[in-house]
């Protein structure tokens, strides 16, 4: 028995290396160890043995089925990657070739206001400030002179992060935290005048909402800071946002926990072929008002949470949806459609990575 075993081992292993495919392989394969194979033969012959013959023969069977599924499986692999090394051989890609196509790109309309967001207030002087997305319930909130009862803590319009935190953690619905993190950063002894434009996140969702959407807030903290000193901030941005010289602009009293007095920011709005266009004094002809931006003097109480004494420093903030903005300059009808991923959208709407916003060549490019 001993010796059969030794030859039909030599024998499988011969027939393995000699195997040239993959289907020269499977058939020894199928003849050692199918239901009728050679070894699964003497496997079976194991039932009509003694147990001591058993014992003796038992392990060696086993160790010749080991030994030849092992060769089979080296073996496979082997062809497989020889045949996958011809196919590589045979498959050269002339690089000196000429292109079938230009692979082309395209920058995202919400990155291209967010660029031309930054050079228009860069030229003011403004710094671009960042912070996280994920906020405690101090800076999202109370930092902000946003009260415990405020519909804004409600779980149905604020993403609230499960886990055991000192503080509670939200997804931020504003980039205002980053107003205070940015005055705890200047000390409480330095003018501040930053915007922080970036994602931010409240439960909604419809034409003109979207769960995560992005926002730009602007903060100036300074000695003598007064509410005119932020009409005409906002006046000359409009202006230069929109490439036209006729914006009107009209504040109209509101609130906001954080500042006080607030506004509300108008802009005037011409209708050109039943389209709303930008621009012009509607009351000098067809028209009307469009929202555009909240506003306001800084409330005391944020100026002293961002470590600042209230009664020497003041400051003017501003914030509007990145989003939104991109709608009204470009003419699009639907904010569903900025995230759905649709490349012909984005052929449509999208910039060239050359057309960089500059205010000499033009923030529109």
């Amino acid at each position: 028995m001993t010796t059969d075993l030794d030859q039909l081992r030599a024998e499988l292993l011969a027939s393995i290396d000699a195997s040239s495919g993959v289907d020269a392989l499977d058939a020894v394969r199928v003849h050692a160890l199918g239901k009728q194979g050679a070894v699964t033969g003497l496997l079976k012959t194991l039932g009509g043995m003694s147990p001591e013959e058993r014992q003796e023969t038992g392990p060696r069977i086993h160790a010749l089925r080991e030994a030849v599924t092992d060769a089979i499986a080296a073996r496979k692999a082997a062809l497989e990657g020889a045949a996958l090394e011809a196919k590589l051989a045979a498959e050269t890609l002339d690089m000196t070739l000429p292109a079938d196509s230009v692979p082309a790109g395209s920058v995202h309309p919400v990155s291209q206001v967010m660029d031309e967001l930054a050079e228009i207030f860069a030229d003011l002087g403004f710094a671009v400030a960042t912070g996280p997305e994920i906020e405690d319930d101090w800076h999202n909130f109370t930092a902000l002179n946003i009260p415990e009862t405020h519909p804004a803590r409600a779980m149905h319009d604020t993403f609230y992060l499960a886990g055991d935190h000192a503080s509670p953690m939200v997804l931020r619905t504003h980039t205002s935290p980053v107003q205070i993190r940015a005055m705890k950063a200047a000390g409480g002894h330095k003018p501040v005048r930053i915007i922080a434009p970036g994602r931010t996140y409240r439960s909604d969702s419809d034409a003109t909402h979207t769960p995560m959407f992005h926002q730009v807030e602007g903060l100036v903290i300074d000695k003598g800071i007064t509410l005119g000193h932020l009409k005409w901030t906002l006046e000359t941005f409009l202006k230069a946002f929109f490439e036209r010289d006729d914006i009107v602009l009209r504040l109209r009293p509101s609130y906001f926990p954080f500042t006080e007095p607030s506004a509300e920011v108008d802009v005037g709005y011409t209708l050109i072929n039943g389209k709303r266009v930008i621009g012009g004094d509607p009351s000098k002809g067809d028209g009307g008002w469009m929202e555009v931006l909240g506003s306001g003097m800084v409330h005391r109480k944020v100026i002293a949470a961002g470590g600042y004494d209230p009664d020497e420093w003041q400051g003017f903030a501003f914030g509007c949806g990145i989003d939104r903005l991109a709608m009204l300059k470009y003419g699009m009808d639907d904010l569903r459609a900025f995230f759905d991923g649709d490349l012909r959208w984005l052929k449509h709407y999208g910039f060239s990575a050359l057309d960089v916003p500059t205010l000499s060549g033009g923030v529109g490019a």
